[in-house]
């Protein structure tokens, strides 16, 4: 095992100066420290992962903050990659979320991939950026082939087009501003971009779900129409829009000479992963005139699942669509796509500086990406999915994401089978199980509180890593299942470990009362 490594104080001593070491280079000395580095960081990734019975190491965050701040951030000279690693081992990296580890099933968090992890090397080390052909030059290409390979998988056809994205904030903020600049063209003339909003601006709505995730208010508020140009839908007993009450909202702003011209489709909602009924609300936005956006961040790796794909049927219709590449396709975060049906939609956003992009290059051939994205700067985040779409294959992904699905429906099963335990949705649609313990004889019991400190309890004793949501006014607790590790047992002990702090507080609660 390597201890040492050359400090940065033994270079500043020399009497010709060299920054060689510090950087990753074609010379000698730069290619010997990249190596080691990478040897170094290696070893002790093995070693904050090596413990595989916990997901968390159990600490309060009034103690991980503590040790935060009594780190030293900054020095004056410097010091060894070795000795950094070893004053960070504890605070940093064994503090962490073992997002890996099979019973950590919280969020909409996925264990990456190797090739992505290998991959992430690689763009670091280039440190290229997406924006401009003569910073990207063939990674320009690879994304903009693995889009082409992209749009057909949702039934996009050749006028359509797509770009990377940070994620899902990113991507749906896209589809509705470009709704919102081309609904003010088609009805008005009016070019966004250049003129700004129009006088017309507080009439204009855009129409989702009461379970569609929290980005369509944050964007319409980024968008200058503020959250209460939202127009909430309710759901049906599925957690699905519920059609009857969209077309009494429309028939009611049309009323009352209210605009929308958005309509957001959720294909896999955050807490139940349901899918809207995307086939009839494409139909209903052709009707009146809408933008159809579906924020398939969650479910868009459906396109993948060998038993399930038909699930994202009518998501065809959609003028624009935001996947993730860090949920369901196990990418190191970030990685996301937005797809467009239009690919004229972009105009919208387009922007051309002479020192970047100028419109002469694209005469002679050349491909910046920047004119399709509201990111200047970006990562070359294409190259993580190819690498793991050669070196899994399809057919593995497929595998791995239907073995979720799979887990999901037992997991259901053994929480429905369980005295004590109540399940909103008996019948997963993708992943994500929401429940929540009522033990039998827990008169009295403040159910919410009851299950608010059972997840706290899993969460500080390390135990496992699960979410807790509100439903109803009501606290749930929340599995959800991305790792293709995670087995039946897993999900065993942690109901089991459920029945134990559940039964522990419970007793707590009588003896106080």
């Amino acid at each position: 095992m390597i201890t040492k490594v050359l400090k940065p104080s033994s270079i500043q001593n020399k009497k010709t100066k060299t920054f060689d070491p510090f950087f990753f280079h074609g010379g000698a000395e730069g290619v010997a420290a990249y190596s080691h580095a990478v040897q170094l960081v290696t070893e002790k990734l093995i070693e904050a992962f090596s413990d595989q019975s916990k997901p968390y190491v159990g600490k309060a965050p009034e103690e991980i903050r503590h040790e935060i701040q009594r780190m030293e951030l900054v020095k004056e000279n410097g010091e060894s990659l070795y000795e950094l690693l070893e004053d960070i081992q504890e605070p940093l990296l064994k503090s962490n979320i073992n997002i890996s580890n099979p019973k950590s099933i919280a969020h909409l968090h996925c264990p990456p991939l190797l090739p992505g992890l290998v991959a992430e090397m690689i763009i670091s080390a280039f440190n290229q950026s997406m924006d401009s052909w003569d910073q990207s030059t063939a990674a320009t290409y690879l994304e903009h082939e693995l889009i082409r390979w992209l749009l057909p998988k949702f039934g996009f056809g050749e006028a359509a087009d797509g770009t990377f994205t940070s994620g899902g904030t990113q991507s749906n903020y896209m589809g509705l501003l470009l709704a919102r600049d081309d609904y003010c063209w088609k009805r008005w003339g009016l070019h966004v971009q250049k003129e700004g909003l129009p006088e017309q601006a507080n009439r204009l709505r855009i129409i989702c779900s009461e379970h569609a995730h929290f980005t369509v208010k944050k964007s319409a508020s980024q968008l200058g129409l503020g959250e209460n140009a939202v127009v909430v839908i309710k759901t049906d007993d599925h957690h699905q829009m519920c059609m009857d009450d969209l077309e009494e909202k429309l028939e009611s702003l049309e009323d009352n000479g209210l605009l929308p011209f958005a309509l957001v489709a959720t294909c896999g909602t955050t807490d139940f992963g349901s899918i809207d009924p995307m086939k009839e609300l494409g139909q209903v936005a052709v009707q009146y005139g809408l933008w159809f956006h579906v924020d398939a961040a969650y479910g868009g790796a459906l396109i993948l699942s060998h038993s399930h794909y038909q699930k994202l049927a009518g998501i065809e219709q959609a003028d624009s669509i935001t996947v993730d590449f860090h949920k369901l396709f196990y990418q190191p975060i970030s990685c996301g796509a937005f797809l467009v049906k239009d690919k004229r939609s972009f105009r919208y956003i387009q922007h051309h500086a002479d020192y970047l992009n100028p419109n002469e290059d694209e005469e002679d051939g050349m491909l910046h990406l920047v004119t399709k994205s509201t990111q200047t700067t970006r990562r070359f985040d294409a190259l993580k999915l190819m690498m793991s779409l050669r070196m899994i294959g399809t057919k593995t992904f497929g595998d791995m994401i239907d073995h979720t699905f799979n887990l999901a429906r037992e997991t259901a099963d053994e929480v429905h089978r369980r005295p004590g335990f109540r399940i909103i949705n008996r019948n997963p649609v993708l992943n994500a199980v929401v429940f929540r313990y009522e033990p039998l004889a827990g008169e009295g019991l403040d159910l919410n509180l009851l299950n608010k400190k059972i997840q706290q309890m899993l969460l500080e004793s390390g135990g496992a890593i699960m979410a807790k949501t509100s439903v109803e006014g009501e606290i749930y607790l929340k599995f959800t299942l991305l790792n293709p590790r995670t087995t039946l047992d897993d999900i065993k002990e942690i109901l089991t470990m459920i029945e134990q702090y559940g039964q522990m507080y419970s007793s707590e609660w009588g003896m106080n009362h």
